[in-house]
């Protein structure tokens, strides 16, 4: 089997955190008996650097002939106010990405890890068990506005962007979100506001009509601010979160305190529903360019590294590596091997080694 994977370091440590993905999807690919292409491109500021685009046409095209896009990270305060002519996805190389290749399915999951229970806020027994799958829709909404921009009302500066969802985009991602909660414990919140918007009305209509599809997952709605109350509260209680771009991206952040840590984080962005086989994805850990760190050799792989396992699963059709390098992260963790985020001294090359040392022969 053949397969090619479109890998994009961009910024800060988003070169140094695709070198370690790419380090466990060559292991992985050898003992799943995968040939891996692997093709090099340039993203957000890099891009930018080099070709005054956050995304070029190249790269685009590059990513449509790929199995997978494994993306090191992007942004950063130097490109944070460059507007170019487009739309909303013009102005971030990996909205363009999201938006082209329609990679709406956004798969956060979080979960409680024994040995990094003291990194986190809570008190003994509150997260322990948290086990968290949080699903942003990634390809409309806010973060889409085609009406955007600022203006001059009654002499005051005035920002706007319009949050819109059409029927089909909430009832597709909604689908995928009650898919996964079956394959996990069976129970499935919505967040919304829809006590106050409109656009979130409908969010809350769509979805609750897609539920009747699905009778063997437990079902609730929940306003958006509770339901980020309850999830600190009771971090147990939840096991899959169906948010909208916007809210997503906040609620994903903020679940990542069950895991110590937002450099231990996984994520997928898919472009169907699991349950087809093999299916095109973008992956990358939530823990952002941190360009403060960037160079010192010190940036957290493991978010990365998870990333690659969701790829075997999802592009690749692979899921017992998922398991297996998921079960090598927490020995390793059991073991000590830490990087400065969790309180060790590890450097990120170290702990990818002790990683992959662990997985079965």
């Amino acid at each position: 089997m053949r397969k090619r994977i479109l890998a994009l370091g961009g910024d800060g440590i988003g070169p140094e955190i695709l070198n370690y993905g790419l380090q466990a999807a060559r292991d992985l690919a050898i003992r799943a008996g995968i040939e891996l292409e692997i093709c090099h491109g340039l993203l957000h500021g890099a891009s930018w650097d080099a070709h005054q685009a956050f995304c070029t046409a190249e790269v685009l095209h590059m990513a449509q002939q790929a199995d997978a896009v494994l993306v090191g990270a992007v942004g950063g305060p130097r490109w944070d106010n460059i507007r170019v002519p487009g739309g909303a996805e013009c102005q971030d190389g990996l909205m363009y990405l999201r938006h082209h290749l329609q990679t709406y399915l956004g798969v956060r999951p979080s979960r409680a890890r024994g040995p990094l229970l003291d990194r986190t806020p809570f008190r003994s027994g509150v997260a322990d068990r948290a086990d968290v799958l949080i699903l942003r829709e990634m390809c409309g909404g806010a973060m889409f506005a085609t009406e955007r921009g600022q203006r001059i009302i009654g002499g005051k500066r005035q920002g706007f962007d319009l949050t819109a969802y059409d029927e089909a985009e909430v009832a597709r991602f909604a689908h995928g979100g009650f898919q996964l909660a079956r394959r996990r414990r069976g129970h499935l919140v919505s967040c919304d506001k829809s006590n106050v918007m409109e656009s979130y009305k409908l969010w809350r209509e769509v979805v609750t009509e897609v539920s009747k599809d699905y009778p063997d997952v437990a079902f609730e709605n929940m306003f958006a601010d509770n339901c980020a109350y309850q999830l600190m509260m009771r971090p147990h209680d939840f096991n899959v979160v169906l948010a909208c771009n916007q809210m997503g991206d906040v609620l994903s952040d903020l679940a990542a305190v069950f895991a110590g840590s937002l450099g231990m984080l996984p994520s997928a962005s898919l472009a169907a529903n699991p349950g087809t086989g093999p299916i095109f994805g973008m992956y990358e850990s939530t823990a952002g360019s941190a360009p403060d760190i960037a160079g010192q050799g010190i940036a957290n792989p493991v978010g990365t590294l998870l990333s690659v396992g969701m790829m075997f699963t999802h592009s690749f059709g692979q899921p017992k590596f998922e398991l297996q390098l998921e079960t090598a992260v927490s020995q390793t963790l059991r073991d000590g091997i830490l990087t400065p985020d969790l309180g060790g001294t590890a450097t990120g090359a170290q702990m990818t080694r002790a990683i992959l040392e662990r997985l079965p022969v």
